[in-house]
């Protein structure tokens, strides 16, 4: 399986792993066994443990007869995950892998509960009994995702198939699309003076050497670090792996002993002190303080200037948006003449939700097709302040769902209903073959897909 095949476990990383989140240890006062498949089972703590994790997602909007749902997809994780310990498909899982996994867990968790005691308290669990759920679960769910690929990845849908699956879903399920929006953007970013370069480093310089001479790392980066993030914990990142953060600062962080502070080091970021303070195999935990250079107000005012001359040309036709993007633009899609990506799903379309979140002053809603809008402010990815020109170039209205304009989506939900229908056709013959015992409370459930 090729590794960026790996970019859709991320979905089932979730629904494998909810079952997997920690509760508190006083809220699971009893557990027993809800399941038995084949020579594996599955916990009522299992099914509570994902339960949580949807009533938490919807809000508390949630039917106590989804255990019944819960548990279908438990039972078919396991027939899947022993189908891949048969075939031995753990051997082409890496360790990095899971480790890269793990560390992302635990490092949202750290930075959630803010220290080890924090998540003790709020879990039931130490940080190492807490990694060694995640690595187990990791590795079972990635186990599942190859399994899935595998009896699936051959499956196509035709037009017609598509066609059909469409038709073949009541008018009256098909979901309401929301108004849309594909627009273009030019973003302009000032360079920062040299001068503003070199504030920043004296001023790193004197909160290093304010270390050196004994002053706490964490207080001082409580007060001065512009990554607030990090900063409310005393800089602290929590324990991260090789290839998890920029190259500068994964460098200086494995070059160094605990306690020790590295010099002064430079990333897309900013500006860097780093301290050591504990190494574990591959893994490394620091504190950092961060400062931005900053660009001028002048130079910032500039960058406006320009973009709204710039503006100006192209409602005149003396240069297209697209030939202004690649000459102009400072954006990583320049060279596409800025059209941007809803990062969401990798297509052009927006709606109020994916414009709030990527572009929350545009306003492009009261904005007719071949708009162009003022320079705007913005804060690039690397928290850069800058300004940027936006384009609409089409609006789509809200609608039923139907194939004239929707139909990536409706492809891409004809091949998942194929594959679901393959897997669950696999799944049947498993259970056939497979002894199954529910606990009486699961007994009268009516399952969806296993029979």
């Amino acid at each position: 399986m090729k590794r960026t095949q790996l970019a859709i476990i991320a979905s089932l990383l979730l629904a494998f792993l909810s079952a997997a989140m920690p509760l508190k240890a006083q809220e699971v006062t009893l557990d027993g066994v809800a399941a038995v498949v084949g020579r594996n089972i599955i916990k009522y703590s299992d099914i509570e443990r994902a339960y949580a994790q949807m009533k938490m997602q919807s809000g508390g909007k949630i039917d106590p007869s989804s255990k019944c749902s819960i548990l279908e997809n438990l039972i078919l994780n396991q027939l899947m995950l022993h189908k891949g310990e048969i075939d031995s498909v753990d051997k082409d899982i890496q360790k990095e892998e899971i480790d890269e996994y793990v560390q992302n867990f635990l490092k949202n968790d750290m930075r959630q509960y803010g220290s080890r005691e924090g998540l003790r308290e709020a879990t039931g669990f130490t940080y190492d009994e807490l990694k060694e759920q995640y690595e187990r679960m990791v590795r079972n769910a990635l186990i599942v995702q190859y399994v899935q690929y595998r009896m699936t990845s051959d499956i196509k849908v035709t037009p017609l198939e598509v066609s059909e699956f469409f038709n073949s879903l009541p008018s009256d399920s098909l979901p309401e699309i929301p108004e849309r929006y594909e627009m273009s953007e030019i973003e302009l970013q000032p360079t920062v003076s040299e001068e503003e370069r070199d504030r920043v480093r004296i001023q790193l310089a004197e909160l290093r050497e304010r270390v050196l001479n004994g002053e706490k790392f964490a207080m001082l980066a409580t007060l001065y670090s512009q990554d607030r993030g990090t900063a409310k914990n005393g800089g602290e990142t929590g324990f991260f792996t090789r290839g998890e953060m920029v190259s500068e600062f994964e460098s200086a962080a494995f070059a160094l002993k605990p306690g020790e502070v590295s010099p002064i080091i430079e990333s897309k970021f900013g500006f860097h002190i780093l301290q050591l303070i504990e190494r574990r195999g591959n893994n490394v935990n620091v504190r950092h303080i961060l400062i931005t250079p900053q660009v001028s107000a002048d130079d910032l005012l500039r960058a406006r200037m320009t973009l709204d001359s710039l503006a100006a040309e192209i409602k005149k036709g003396t240069i297209t948006f697209e030939e202004a993007a690649k000459q102009y633009s400072t954006a990583s899609n320049a060279k596409q003449g800025g059209t941007a990506t809803n990062p969401a799903d990798g297509t052009p379309r927006f709606d109020r939700a994916a414009l709030d979140k990527n572009y929350y002053n545009v306003g492009v809603q009261g904005m007719d097709e071949g708009d162009i809008s003022n320079a705007l402010p913005m804060k690039t990815e690397d928290n850069r302040d800058a300004y940027r020109l936006i384009r609409l170039n089409k609006k789509h209205p809200a609608h039923r769902a139907n194939l004239a304009d929707d139909y990536d989506a409706i492809y891409n939900a004809a091949l998942a209903n194929a594959k679901q229908k393959e897997m669950t056709k696999w799944a049947r013959k498993q259970m056939d073959i497979t002894y199954i015992r529910l606990a009486d409370e699961y007994k009268d459930c009516v399952f969806e897909n296993l029979k």
